[in-house]
């Protein structure tokens, strides 16, 4: 099922042209819009579903530095600047909070490399602590695990799934942007090998400059145009408590549960590395980029063969005519929860914190994870298609980065540098034969 999310109503008809069109309605799209706007840009975005519906509304909400890799760092600290500027600026609360994230460990190994990550973050103007066993128990006084010790950013926030996208796609409308929801982006129209046009299920947009914010679609919206991108799915699961007292501050990661306060004074919980991996045709064609991620993480996921690659076989290629495309097909990912990873959560959150007994999963969902084979996300241009920029596969960490990541792929769309170093998320590492695997632990 899906999550709570609010709803913003369309715009008219697609415009017959616009300076740049942003494919995608998730955080990550809508950021980008909004960014091109204030940069005096006239923008269409245009979405097939509705704004935020698909992993920008299933995420846990946690707005976090602690523990990224280091090239994600500085997006992550800019993005945490950006959620008060936007939260400020719209006038409209996002359920942005700096409140901290802490992770928990008995492993002494574990809390080793986060010592070291603490350094290397450091360097980067992120402040973490190490916290013995003695000064997490003052953190969390209802816990009745005997943790070695934790790490604990308090620069650290949250933020709500349901209102922040749909808040700042309302902010993106102020600058002038146009919103199409229901309106399937089926390929672009090309002239000498560079883009001139976006084709949509409502007609043509003209422009030289688009952004392909499109997660779990993109891989499937770029091989139509001759350009490889390989994206791993992954279908996760997360659900949401009944209103329960605060355990302390802050969103809290253990290797059992992992938990978010919500404004409503329930949890999103959750489990860490949890998934369940579809086999698909598109998962065998890049096959051998993931087997490095594959072997390194998969403890923690469940590999299933079923209704999904028969789909895919039978749904074709992504359309550029007046047929209808699998984008209209499917307007919104809404992939089963799996109760047994809610329940498995549950239990040990519970039993951990005895003062929550009695409480209740009121709803689970399912969200499915766009992910590349080092876990870091593209944003950057295509020599291929030229006036194309892709800004996906954030492997999970798009709703928190999502703010910085959306100003970057909008100034890389405006042929700017970039306020961060852009060449980590260069579209050119995933095809070039570099051997790619996620950032070793500190």
């Amino acid at each position: 099922m899906s999550p709570s999310l609010n709803r913003i109503e369309s715009d008219g008809p697609p415009p017959k042209a616009a300076d740049t069109v942003v494919i995608g309605g998730g955080i990550i799209g809508v950021a980008a819009a909004y960014y091109l706007a204030q940069r005096g840009r006239s923008v269409a975005l245009v979405e097939k579903g509705h704004v935020g519906a698909e992993q920008s509304s299933r995420n846990w909400g946690w707005c976090r530095q602690q523990l990224r890799a280091r090239q994600e760092v500085p997006l992550a600290r800019e993005s945490l600047r950006l959620w008060e500027d936007l939260q400020s600026d719209s006038g409209t609360d996002m359920g942005f909070r700096r409140t901290g994230v802490l992770f928990l460990t008995k492993d002494p190994a574990e809390l080793a490399s986060w010592g070291r990550w603490a350094e290397m973050a450091r360097k980067e103007q992120v402040h973490s602590e190490i916290l013995d066993g003695n000064e997490v128990a003052r953190k969390l006084p209802g816990n009745a695990e005997g943790w070695l010790g934790g790490l604990w950013t308090p620069s650290d926030g949250r933020a709500e799934p349901s209102l922040a996208v749909p808040v700042l796609a309302s902010a993106a409308r102020n600058a002038g942007v146009t919103i199409h929801q229901g309106c399937a982006a089926r390929g672009l129209e090309l002239e000498r090998g560079a883009v001139a046009g976006v084709v949509t299920e409502q007609g043509l947009i003209r422009t030289a400059s688009v952004i392909l914010a499109g997660g779990a679609w993109s891989s499937l919206f770029c091989r139509q145009h001759g350009i490889e991108l390989p994206i791993g799915l992954v279908n996760a699961t997360a659900c949401r408590t009944s209103p329960a007292p605060e355990i302390g501050p802050g969103a809290v990661g253990t290797d059992g549960y992992c938990v978010r306060r919500r404004l409503d004074g329930s949890y999103t919980l959750a489990l860490r590395g949890r998934g369940t991996v579809e086999i698909t045709p598109d998962l065998i064609r890049y096959s051998r980029q993931f087997l490095p991620t594959y072997l390194e993480r998969r403890r923690g996921l469940k590999v299933r063969f079923g209704a999904e690659f028969f789909r895919q076989l039978t749904r074709g290629n992504a359309g550029r005519g007046d047929a209808p495309s699998p984008f209209e097909k499917t307007r919104v990912l809404d992939p089963e929860p799996d109760p047994s990873l809610s329940q498995q959560a549950l239990a040990v959150f519970t039993a951990s914190n005895p003062g929550l007994e009695g409480l209740q999963i009121a709803e689970a969902w399912g969200g499915t994870i766009d992910s590349t084979p080092d876990a870091v996300p593209v944003i950057g241009t295509v020599d291929r298609v030229r006036g194309l920029t892709l800004a996906t596969g954030f492997s999970g960490h798009g709703f928190g980065i999502g703010p910085a990541a959306g100003r970057l792929a909008a100034e890389i769309a405006c042929g700017e540098r970039g306020f961060v170093d852009p060449s980590p998320y260069e579209y050119s590492r995933l095809v070039d034969g570099r051997k790619l695997r996620p950032p070793a632990a500190f």
